[in-house]
């Protein structure tokens, strides 16, 4: 996967989460935060604050989301 793959995502969903792009390129999730970084330097993404809970109303320990967005 090259950094073009990774902008066409993001342009096209606006907003995607970080398993759901590790998902779809097969990539490790460090290698895509570097990718994301990069597009973050140049203010074309930007991480979303993590929710405070799962939304689901409980107390569970579900994964909170890391959450980028398009910006542009």
């Amino acid at each position: 996967m090259i950094l073009s793959e990774l902008k066409t995502y993001l342009v096209e969903r606006r907003r995607a989460d970080l398993l759901d792009m590790s998902n779809r390129f097969d990539a490790d999730a460090d290698a895509l935060r570097g990718m994301l970084d990069h597009w973050i330097r140049k203010g074309r993404v930007r991480r979303l604050p993590q929710p405070e809970s799962c939304g689901g109303g409980c107390s569970c320990s579900r994964r909170k989301p890391e959450v980028y967005e398009w910006v542009g």
